[in-house]
């Protein structure tokens, strides 16, 4: 490979056998997104325990929800624009360090105003990271393995929230739920050194801006193929899409339509997703279970999203991915309208609360690696992290949901067949994906998997 004649990043990249290197890369992002996980959870986990505290009714917990989630969604909206201008890497590494401090800060705070503004704090610091870490693992990917290894990597989010859930289950019990504040503050301040000195920023995204970074795209070349003289010069990626807006490019050049169907699929997949981790244990606590059993149903819920997340990725890869997530969205509508008739049965409901996980997390976790396939690099951060964001706007009127809801005594029967309508609007929109036409020039297109 020592030709002058340009090489496209993407061809090179599936021209050699995955690295040690790359596959560090991905563990790390699976950890990031991990603490994204303990987020997840963290507010449904100490709510039992805050409002027997602080003598609340259900209603008023939805601040503490909402709050965190209003936050992610403006993190998302804003880091992924400056992912794409400055680079993915940093973003990852700010969010990651917001998060922490503030989550440790939490613990100064007596009321539900100051837990929802501290909420709302740390949710726009770590709004960055996940995007960003699908975002950077799908760019280290080869093509015929990328949405496995980017549904291993966001295995994190629902195996963050179910560890989160076993601690919580114990730590919560022994030391009361502030100490659970402390662990979720910990973990990524933990961690932050690691990811500081091992992440690495995006090849595609250094492909790009090649003349400004051409030293540190040589070093990754020569750690993703130790063995060959490549000159990273002769690397091409696909040109900057126009100087515009990267968000206004979302929605123009034939990518308006795959562009609502995903906003609609993930607006409707993580309202379903959030009405569960956020009132689930309030609801099995409601109905005479304990706090320590409703925290180790939403670690079953969790558990669930990890397989379904490792083997519909798997599955996509194989088959066409729009018919894996549409026919697992709608398995998933079926199994929530289930719910309310087994609360009564633990050992059933664990069961149902499993496979709607696997369904419902694992569906999620698919359709985060089908919106980097619909980009070009140049707006992929972008197009990834306004996917999640207004996939959040859903995981907020989830939350709100929930509380309205509960609060207005509507019976568990109707309270599931509701939650069960989204999910199968989330399985209409991803199944029409496969029509869409996805930006020519994307290194991937849909219609390749068909």
């Amino acid at each position: 490979m020592g030709s002058k004649s340009p090489i496209d990043i993407q061809n090179f990249i599936d021209s050699v056998p995955l690295s040690r290197f790359q596959i560090r890369t991905i563990f790390l992002c699976f950890l990031v997104v991990a603490i994204d996980g303990i987020d997840l959870g963290l507010a449904a986990y100490v709510a039992p325990s805050v409002r027997h505290e602080w003598h609340l009714a259900a209603a008023q917990l939805a601040p503490i929800f909402v709050s965190a989630l209003v936050g992610l969604t403006l993190g998302a909206l804003i880091f992924g624009p400056m992912a794409d201008r400055y680079g993915r890497r940093p973003v990852i590494l700010t969010s990651v360090a917001v998060f922490g401090v503030v989550t440790l800060a939490t613990l100064f705070v007596h009321n539900v105003t100051g837990l929802a503004a501290m909420r709302f704090l740390s949710g726009i610091g770590l709004g960055g990271a996940a995007p960003n870490a699908v975002t950077l693992t799908s760019e280290f990917s080869p093509r015929a393995r990328r949405l496995t290894l980017v549904t291993l990597m966001f295995c994190g989010l629902s195996l963050g929230s179910a560890f989160g859930g076993l601690v919580a289950s114990s730590l919560i019990a022994h030391a009361g739920w502030r100490a659970m504040l402390v662990f979720g503050g910990v973990v990524p301040l933990l961690f932050w050194p690691a990811f500081y000195f091992l992440l690495p920023e995006s090849i595609r995204f250094l492909a790009l801006r090649r003349d400004v970074d051409r030293g540190r795209l040589q070093k990754l070349v020569n750690r993703l193929a130790p063995t060959q003289t490549v000159d990273a010069s002769v690397f091409v990626a696909e040109k900057t899409v126009t100087a515009r807006s990267p968000v206004r490019d979302l929605l123009v050049d034939g990518r308006a339509r795959s562009t609502v169907l995903l906003w609609v699929t993930f607006f409707a997949g993580l309202l379903v997703l959030y009405l569960f981790t956020s009132w689930l244990p309030t609801i099995v606590t409601n109905a005479g279970g304990s706090v320590r059993s409703a925290s180790l149903l939403m670690a079953t819920w969790s558990i669930g999203g990890t397989c379904g997340a490792v083997l519909l990725g798997r599955t996509m890869d194989r088959f066409a991915p729009h018919v894996v997530l549409a026919s697992a969205y709608t398995i998933a509508a079926v199994l929530i309208l289930s719910i309310s008739h087994l609360i009564a049965m633990p050992t059933v409901l664990a069961i149902a609360v499993f496979f709607a996980g696997f369904c419902i997390s694992g569906s999620q976790v698919g359709v985060n690696g089908m919106a980097a396939l619909c980009y070009p690099t140049a707006i992929r951060a972008t197009g990834v992290a306004w996917a999640s964001g207004v996939g959040r706007l859903g995981s907020i009127v989830g939350s709100m949901l929930g509380g309205i809801l509960l609060s207005g005594g509507w019976q568990y029967g109707t309270i599931f067949a509701v939650v069960s309508v989204p999910a199968l609007v989330a399985a209409v929109c991803v199944a029409q994906l496969r029509a869409s036409t996805v930006n020519p020039e994307s290194e991937i297109a849909l219609a390749e998997h068909e």
